[in-house]
């Protein structure tokens, strides 16, 4: 049962964690915000960023507030699945017998930053599989658990194609969130300069530990989720595929592939520590609306029509936000409004109606999609 005390205790934590951050990084509040969210979750982060802003200083940064063992791996072509995950190697014991010892590798730390994971081949990057899905290393037969918590963070280059490896479907989808770092504003980068020309070197100190941090997911677990917000994600991520119960209009005209079950499980628990963050004992729509863009832009897949036309994972996203039409305020505006896809889909048989063009359902998105004044009201939890 979780107890105001025990969320001032998980907000006065989380607070402590953000400040120490703050000493290391300049600016990328939601880049912080989404991977401390995704560390207490028990989720894993893919950063994705040019080079020079910040994402291995984070992860860095990290290890020293969350006082954790850190370890780097630097995925090249040349990289090899065992350089990842260890292996057996013939050692003399005393009596001067050959027997095989178990040399663990760099993932078996608790904090593990994958560097430019798209440079190494399919076979190293499915070294990392079973570690961020099951908690495990399996080698030669023989499985070994990792120490909790345990947590990836992987970062990719998005404009060096030349020699590299994209992630595979089923990779992509063991990771929590996909963050995008931007560049940093005029005045943060004056400050990276400023702090830079004293020491290079990260001055956060520990604010929290292991054993902490695995009693913050505990109390995370036990917030409550109201039936209409936990539909309304559900129904958020069904809405990604092109066919099924409820195909949005959005994911009918650009979507291929919509999100797996994993981007439920992620978008609820993800949740439920933002509603903590923001002192609250239980999920609201605007903590699904907030978590969505970084849930389901890496686990939707666009068809040729998208990208013809230059449409994003994320306008996608927030034409389906818009369509569902929950508490939904975009800070970003897509280029894709509602009304072009109204005027594209006239004369269309809509999947789960099975109506002809403009009629009820698309001028009432809500009812379309279940949600009415009443189940709005009664879980908005603000």
């Amino acid at each position: 049962m979780v107890t105001e005390q025990n969320i001032k205790q998980f907000s006065e934590k989380c607070q402590a964690i953000f400040r120490q951050i703050e000493r290391d990084l300049i600016g990328q509040k939601e880049i912080v915000e989404g991977t401390v969210i995704a560390m207490i979750s028990g989720g894993n982060v893919l950063l994705e960023g040019v080079p020079g802003v910040g994402k291995t200083r984070l992860v860095r940064s990290l290890g020293r507030v969350f006082s954790l063992p850190f370890s780097r791996i630097q995925f090249t072509p040349d990289l090899m699945p065992a350089d990842v995950t260890g292996t057996n190697i013939i050692v003399k014991d005393e009596k001067g017998n050959s027997k095989f010892e178990f040399n663990k590798g760099p993932i078996f730390s608790n904090i593990v930053l994958a560097d430019e994971i798209n440079r190494a081949t399919p076979k190293t990057q499915s070294a990392l599989l079973e570690a961020m899905q099951e908690h495990t290393v399996t080698v030669m037969g023989t499985s070994r658990k990792l120490e909790e918590p345990f947590f990836v963070l992987a970062t990719q280059n998005p404009i060096e194609q030349d020699g590299t490896y994209p992630l595979p479907e089923a990779q992509m989808d063991r990771f929590m969130f996909k963050l995008i770092v931007e560049n940093p504003s005029l005045e943060e980068l004056m400050e990276i300069v400023n702090m830079t020309q004293k020491t290079m070197a990260e001055v956060a100190d520990a604010a929290c530990n292991g054993e902490e941090l695995l009693e913050m997911r505990k109390t995370a677990n036990q917030i409550p989720v109201a039936k209409e917000v936990m539909e309304y994600a559900m129904k958020l991520s069904v809405a990604t595929h092109s066919v099924g119960e409820f195909p949005s209009k959005a994911a009918q005209k650009y979507i291929r592939f919509g999100a797996s079950p994993r981007a439920g499980q992620a978008l609820i628990s993800a949740a439920k520590v933002k509603a903590l963050l923001k002192g609250r004992f239980n999920v609201a729509y605007s903590d699904i609306n907030e978590l969505a863009p970084a849930v389901f832009r890496h686990r939707i897949k666009l068809n040729f029509e998208a990208i013809a036309e230059q449409v994003t994972p994320d306008d996608v996203i927030h034409l389906i936000l818009s369509e569902m039409g929950i508490d939904y305020n975009p800070i970003k505006k897509s280029k894709v409004s509602l009304a072009s896809l109204d005027t594209s889909a006239s004369g269309s048989t809509n999947i789960h109606q099975g109506q002809q063009g403009e009629n009820q359902e698309d001028k009432q998105p809500k009812k379309r999609f279940g949600f009415g004044k009443k189940g709005k009201e009664e879980a908005m939890g603000e």
